[in-house]
C-alpha cells in the first residue's frame, strides 16, 4: 500500500482572506473574524461586548452593509444590529437568542490552473490511501475526484469520505482510497471537549478503518492541528498541545483495544522539536517516517513553503507494528506542485508542473508525503 498525506489548500473555493499575495495580508482579517465570531456566540451581549462588536464590524467593512470585502453577515431571523443614516452601527440584540444568523468568510474560486495542478499532484502520488487536508466538504472532494482528476485522464478514487469539522472556513480532513482498500468503520472526534467545555479540535481527528485482506484493520487518523496563522502564539501553542495530547489519548486507546496498525497523518502546523508536538513525537511509540535512516531530503528538510527545517510541519507517523515490518519504508516528498518562489539551489532543482507561477498558480504550498508499507504477519 502507498499511504500519503497532502494539504491541498482547498479544491474549488477558498476564503478570499486566505488567498491573498501573502499570509500576512489576510491574517488581520482572520483574527478579527475569529474575535467577532466568538463575541456573537456569547449568550449575553454586555455593553462592553457590544462596543467591541461595533469596532470589529466597522473594521471588517460591515458598517454600511451585511457584505464587506472579505466577510459576510447573515441575519436570517431577528436583528443583530441597525445602521442609522447618521452615526455608528448599533447592536440591538441583547444576546445570541435574539437573532439567528452567522458570520461567514467570503470565498472565491481557486485558480483553474492551480486546481488542475492539485489534481496532477494527486495523480502523481499514485496513492492507495490518501489523507486530504483543507478540503471544503465531502461533495467538493467527490466532485474534484470525479470531474477534475478524471478530466485530466486520471483514475478517480472509488472511496471518498470527509466528516465536517469545526472550522467555518471549509478546511476539513478527509480520505480517498483505491481497491482493495475500502473505508470501513469510522468515528469522529469533532465534539471532543476539554475541561472547560471547549471543543478540542480545530477541525477533527477522525478515525478511518481500512479493512485488510487478512481481516485486520488499518486505522488512519488524519489531522490538521491549530495553525500559527492567527491568534496569539501562546494561545495557538496551547491549542496545538491540547490537540496533540488528545490524539495521543485516542491512539493509546486504539492500542489498548488491540489495534496494532495505526497511522497518524496530516498537517500538524509545528516542527518536530516544538513543545506542542511532544505528546505525539516523544511520549508515544509512534515514529515519524522522516527519521528513517535511509531517507534523503535532498537538502530540503521541510514540507511547506521554503522547505527549510522550520517548515517541516506535515507528518506520517507509524505505530510499532508498521515500523517493525517495514524496514525499507523510506518516505518520499512530491515537490512538483510548488510555486517558483520556493527556492531550490543549483543542483537541487525540482521539475515543476506546467504554468506554475512565482506564487500562483500552484498546487499547494504544502508538499505531499508518501510511504510504501507492507503488512506484518
Amino acid at each position: 500500500m502507498r499511504l500519503a498525506t497532502f494539504n491541498v489548500e482547498n479544491l474549488f473555493d477558498r476564503a478570499k482572506a486566505m488567498n491573498l499575495d501573502t499570509w500576512a495580508e489576510g491574517k488581520p482579517v482572520l483574527d478579527k473574524f475569529a474575535r467577532l465570531s466568538a463575541l456573537l456566540g456569547e449568550i449575553n451581549y454586555t455593553a462592553a461586548r457590544k462596543s467591541r462588536m461595533v469596532e470589529l464590524l466597522t473594521s471588517l467593512g460591515l458598517a454600511k452593509s451585511d457584505e464587506g470585502p472579505f466577510v459576510r453577515l447573515r441575519q436570517n431571523r431577528g436583528d443583530l444590529l441597525k445602521r442609522p443614516k447618521a452615526g455608528p452601527v448599533e447592536i440591538v440584540a441583547n444576546g445570541r437568542a435574539d437573532w439567528s444568523g452567522s458570520l461567514e468568510l467570503i470565498e472565491k474560486p481557486v485558480d483553474d490552473e492551480a486546481m488542475r495542478n492539485t489534481a496532477r499532484v494527486m495523480m502523481d502520488i499514485e496513492a492507495d490511501v490518501l489523507a486530504v487536508v483543507e478540503a471544503e466538504s465531502r461533495p467538493a472532494l467527490a466532485a474534484f475526484n470525479d470531474e477534475i482528476i478524471r478530466g485530466l485522464g486520471g483514475a478517480p478514487f472509488p472511496g471518498v469520505m470527509l466528516i465536517d469539522g469545526n472550522d467555518p472556513r471549509g478546511i476539513d480532513v478527509g480520505l480517498l482510497t483505491r481497491p482493495p482498500y475500502q473505508i470501513g468503520p469510522m468515528r469522529s472526534h469533532v465534539d471532543d471537549r476539554d475541561a472547560k467545555g471547549n471543543r478540542i479540535f480545530s477541525r477533527d481527528c477522525p478515525e478511518y478503518g481500512i479493512g485488510l485482506a487478512d481481516g485486520r484493520v488499518l486505522w488512519i487518523l488524519p489531522n490538521h492541528l491549530k495553525s500559527k496563522g492567527f491568534g496569539s502564539a501562546k494561545d495557538s501553542n496551547a491549542r496545538r498541545l491540547a490537540q496533540a495530547q488528545r490524539i495521543k489519548s485516542i491512539y493509546e486507546g486504539k492500542r489498548s483495544d488491540g489495534e496494532d496498525l495505526v497511522a497518524v497523518v496530516g498537517d500538524f502546523n509545528d516542527t518536530p522539536g516544538s513543545d506542542a508536538l511532544q505528546p505525539l513525537l516523544r511520549d508515544t511509540d509512534l515514529r515519524d517516517v522522516f527519521t528513517h535512516a535511509a531517507f534523503d531530503d535532498g537538502g530540503h528538510p521541510g514540507t511547506f513553503g521554503s522547505c527549510t527545517a522550520s517548515n517541516k510541519i506535515d507528518y506520517i507517523l507509524l505505530s510499532p507494528a508498521l515500523q517493525r515490518d517495514n524496514p525499507r519504508a523510506v518516505p518520499d516528498i512530491i515537490r512538483a506542485g510548488q510555486p517558483w518562489r520556493t527556492p531550490f539551489p543549483p543542483g537541487q532543482e525540482v521539475e515543476r508542473f506546467p504554468r506554475a507561477g512565482w506564487d500562483r498558480p500552484k498546487a499547494s504550498d504544502h508538499c505531499p508525503l508518501t510511504v510504501e508499507i507492507d503488512w506484518p504477519e
